[in-house]
């Protein structure tokens, strides 16, 4: 374990060394951190067919980063490193499959006992506008890398970001390769299939373009157009719009519309249209959400396999993205820094989803989720910046999938080191 964590932050720490410029603002502005990550993960199947009883695997993971100020000059210069080293703590044959490792392919459905990635990304910067080319993981409507395991979802690509004009925020760029977060290789990109979607796809592909223009018209009110194309599987077009409204003192209502449309791009079978609403009202520490989403065309939400999907009912476990699916949410979080417990947090919300396609002369399906998480990150002492979150979750639905109880725990701690 100790050679591959050293060979992980022997490379990613070479991306701040080679050709190291002159200017001290490449190192002066750089920062470094290491995030040790321990996971525990717990997931049952409750229904009697299940072919697999549970999954269950417990690893140990660290987190090298490192990010690079600017070379001075017409066109800044910088690059950034990442290197991840995930270790087994404890897993089995019957039990592997949580996300965590990768399955070991000398041992059938056993996983691996460590695993490792490094990543560079060089920078340039001119005026507000970086251009990152290498290892990336976008946030953005149209791909949202996924961070919920041991280790981060990783794309190899290029991505330009530009604030130069006040207000606006432009994003395009290009993705080639995607490295899931439970395994070291790249490969290409394929689509999310699962659950009721009816999704039907021949190929994967190894290019993803993307453009977004997002442009915040005060300090309430934001927007934003983003479009994507996955080559040769489909072509996206995603509106969001953002309000907050204050209502008097300790106050305000916060709206998140959403709408996508989704279409075949040769080699799929995707025809959809997502509509979502999410709409929030705060009061002190109290936050009161209730959601709706509906899909309608041929098929569910499409987006790339292992990433986030950008909608209001995307949660712990469900999407409630399947063909022709209603769905609402109801949602509760509470910050105790209102009752002087700062970094102590709590959630829980519901979720219920119906009319859910599953073909001709079948009953239509449903679906119902229940989350909770409890969260706290110690602010000052020998503990401080200590974050321990529990995850529970608890999935039914009837006529498709699984049933499911879930416990995630996650302890995480965040090294500065410059």
């Amino acid at each position: 374990m100790s050679q591959s964590l050293s060979h992980a932050v022997a490379l990613a720490a070479l991306g701040g060394a080679v050709c190291l410029p002159s200017q001290a603002a490449f190192l002066e502005d750089g920062k470094a951190t290491l995030e040790l990550r321990n996971f525990y993960f717990n997931r049952d199947f409750r229904q009697a067919d299940a072919s697999q009883s549970k999954q269950e695997e417990w690893a140990q993971g660290f987190l090298l980063r490192y990010e690079s100020g600017f070379t001075e000059g017409t066109i800044g210069v910088g690059m950034d490193a990442l290197g991840m080293l995930g270790v087994k703590l404890d897993s089995s044959p019957e039990r592997a499959g949580s996300g965590l490792l990768p399955r070991d392919k000398e041992k059938v459905d056993g996983a691996q006992d460590e695993y490792g990635e490094q990543g560079l990304t060089a920078k340039f910067k001119a005026g507000a506008s970086v251009l990152k080319v290498g290892t990336l993981l976008p946030k953005l409507p149209t791909v949202l890398a996924n961070d919920s395991r041991l280790q981060p979802q990783t794309f190899r690509g290029a991505h330009l970001n530009s604030t130069d004009i006040a207000g606006l925020t432009i994003d395009a760029g290009q993705l080639r390769q995607v490295s899931q977060r439970d395994s070291s290789d790249s490969e290409d990109m394929g689509l999310t299939t699962g659950g009721a979607k009816g999704i039907v796809a021949s190929a994967s592909s190894d290019r993803f373009d993307f453009a977004s223009l997002a442009y915040k018209w005060s300090d309430q009110l934001s927007s934003s157009y983003n479009y994507a194309k996955l080559d040769r599987l489909y072509d996206q077009h995603i509106v969001n719009l953002t309000h907050l409204l204050p209502l008097g003192a300790g106050q305000s209502l916060k709206s998140d519309l959403r709408f996508a449309r989704s279409d075949d791009d040769g080699r799929s079978n995707v025809d959809n249209r997502a509509l979502g609403a999410m709409f929030t009202y705060g009061l002190g520490g109290h936050a009161f959400g209730l959601g709706y989403q509906h899909m309608s065309g041929d098929t569910g939400f499409a987006y790339i396999g292992g990433t986030d999907a950008f909608l209001v009912n995307f949660v712990q476990i469900g999407d409630f993205a399947n063909a022709e699916e209603r769905s609402w949410q109801a949602r509760y979080d509470y910050n105790f820094a209102a009752v002087g417990i700062p970094g102590l947090t709590f959630m829980t919300r519901y979720l219920s989803g119906d009319n859910i396609d599953l073909g001709v002369g079948k009953p239509d399906g449903k679906e119902w989720e229940r989350n909770t998480d409890i969260a706290y990150v110690f602010q000052d002492g020998p503990l401080k910046n200590l974050g321990v979150k529990w995850r529970n979750a608890t999935l039914r639905s009837s006529h498709f999938g699984n049933d499911l109880d879930e416990n995630r725990l996650i302890l995480s701690y965040v090294l500065p080191l410059w």
